[in-house]
């Protein structure tokens, strides 16, 4: 939360009653102020304030802000954002936990079934938008906010790449660290796992994230006694963590499906190697604006305030002891690096996959 945020949470008659909810991974700037109850979706950034109950749940990495009074909404910007990157990797560095048994069972993953599945609800939002006022309308409104044209086009954009990137991500994984010889035993080795856990919705349970359905069971099994302790609690925790990666892939390969027309199942060397293709242009795109976005901070305004007492050659000298030079910032190293990283694994992956067209099954 930034100095000053502010929210209302009672309505000065019949006392507390007012409620809001900021999801994970949201941020609040200064002086921000949000009217309860309200709903701010994952990963968001509100700024300025706003005075309408407004509901941005299903459209996650979205900017809310003030203008003249009404609250506008940018969706899916957030994932073009060099802070956005900064605070999923700073996070999990924060944990200093050294227990062998981590009592608070979190996973600190920026794109996952949870956080994914809200950019497929937030595509079929805008689409929706787009298609009942029409193509051609400067602005949509969508839960007391406002949207430009702008904003929803560009908005569908980032939730494709972000998609992309997360499918894309985990397929080109398996495929780098499975074992197989032929397109049979590729096929097996992407396959799910026999029960196809996870598949349906994911919630995030107080930093855990984990598929709704054995949140409803273990609900169950507490009311009908089959948990009784705090150490059961604990286990199923731990246990729901432990099975995190594996859920995960059963959810991707669940999408794949639904969102890219890949069956693992039936998938051909020629329909993986054209979707990494995809993959990896889509995270080059987005790796290139989250770039864009961090040489903000290096403009001539970001200098503003440097060398006291000196002209220009002052400030910038100032400045460039303090942030160091752009091409050199870490930040700026690391994304270059993983446009680098993420290239080379798909031209490994690919390779692979073709020789696998000059060894076909028996």
């Amino acid at each position: 939360a930034g100095s000053g945020s502010n929210q209302s949470n009672h309505m000065y008659k019949l006392g507390p009653i007012h409620q809001g909810i900021i999801e994970r991974g949201s941020k609040t700037a200064s002086d921000s102020y949000i009217l309860w109850p309200a709903k701010i979706g994952a990963f968001s950034l509100v700024m300025g304030r706003h005075y309408r109950n407004t509901d941005t749940s299903d459209l996650p990495f979205s900017y809310l802000i003030e203008n003249s009074n009404e609250s506008f909404l940018a969706p899916g910007v957030n994932l073009r954002s060099i802070g956005t990157i900064r605070d999923a990797q700073k996070w999990p560095k924060r944990d200093r936990r050294k227990d062998k048994e981590l009592l608070d069972c979190i996973v600190f993953n920026l794109l996952s079934p949870y956080s994914v599945q809200k950019i497929i609800k937030g595509t079929e939002v805008l689409e929706n938008l787009r298609k009942i006022s029409g193509p051609a309308s400067d602005y949509y409104m969508y839960n007391s906010v406002k949207m430009t044209n702008r904003a929803l086009e560009k908005g569908l954009l980032f939730y494709k790449l972000g998609l992309t990137k997360y499918l894309g991500s985990g397929l080109v994984k398996k495929l780098e660290t499975s074992g197989y010889s032929n397109e049979d035993e590729m096929r097996e080795a992407i396959a799910p796992s026999p029960d196809y856990e996870g598949t349906g919705e994911w919630i995030d349970l107080a930093g855990l994230l984990v598929p709704k359905e054995k949140v409803s069971k273990l609900i169950k099994d507490i009311e009908n006694g089959i948990i009784l302790s705090l150490d059961e609690l604990n286990k199923t925790y731990r246990r729901w963590k432990d099975h995190y990666f594996q859920w995960s892939w059963n959810w991707i390969v669940s999408k794949l499906k639904t969102e890219e027309g890949i069956d693992v199942g039936n998938v051909s060397v020629k329909q993986l190697i054209e979707f990494i293709e995809k993959w990896k242009n889509a995270v080059i795109k987005l790796d290139k604006m989250i770039y864009d976005d961090a040489k903000k901070e290096f403009t001539l305004k970001s200098q503003t305030g440097f060398g006291i007492d000196g002209k220009d050659k002052t400030r910038i000298s100032d400045f460039e002891n303090v942030r160091g030079e752009f091409t050199n910032h870490p930040a700026v190293t690391e994304i270059l690096g993983h446009i680098d990283k993420k290239s080379r694994q798909a031209e490994k992956v690919i390779e692979r996959l073709q020789k696998l067209q000059c060894y076909p099954a028996n």
